[in-house]
């Protein structure tokens, strides 16, 4: 399995960044979309299509010490040199450094399992068209079948009438020969 994050949209899919800006729209259960499908997702409902949660209230996780105005941010895909160097400075072993650690892990460990849901999905709906074609292809060749037998009986149904009209030219060709011979003996 590859190690690019994709974008949680169905419909997208795509590697992040997906879009020229490189940035991504990324809720507090770590579901992860480029900000075109992010659009697209959110302005029909404020509703975190993950988890189902209102996108809108306070973040009420026992995880957080603070409260988010809102349960999305926007998180750039490549980040500056400052942002890196800030990041690593946090000493080892600290709560903030663990806490950090912990969401990264939590993070990765919700984009596998969502890579590993949509795989599941998709080879469900391979497995149900397969079967779906399946079955189409075992009528079509039912029928088929069912054609070529009555095409078959119609065709030997012919023969027959060919050769009951090849007898019956050959029985007139012998009526008209003793017609004609004994057309002959009259004459």
């Amino acid at each position: 399995m590859d190690t690019d994050f994709k974008c949680n949209s169905f419909k997208c899919r795509k590697p992040l960044p997906c879009d020229a800006e490189a940035k991504a729209i990324v809720t507090t259960c770590s579901r992860t979309d480029a900000v075109s499908c992010a659009n697209e997702l959110f302005r029909a409902s404020q509703m975190c299509p993950a988890c189902e949660t209102s996108l809108t209230e306070p973040c009420a996780c026992p995880q957080c010490s603070y409260q988010f105005p809102l349960k999305i941010i926007m998180c750039s895909l490549r980040p500056n040199n400052d942002y890196k160097t800030a990041s690593q400075s946090v000493p080892n072993g600290s709560r903030s450094s663990d806490l950090t650690l912990l969401r990264a892990i939590s993070f990765w460990n919700y984009q596998v399992s969502q890579e590993n849901s949509y795989q599941q999905a998709m080879f469900k709906n391979a497995n149900e068209s397969l079967a779906q074609m399946q079955k189409h292809l075992d009528n079509v060749i039912r029928e088929a079948n069912g054609q070529i037998g009555l095409m078959q009986d119609k065709v030997s149904g012919l023969g027959r009438e060919l050769d009951m009209e090849r007898r019956r030219v050959f029985d007139l060709q012998e009526v008209s020969r003793e017609r004609d011979k004994d057309y002959q003996k009259l004459k």
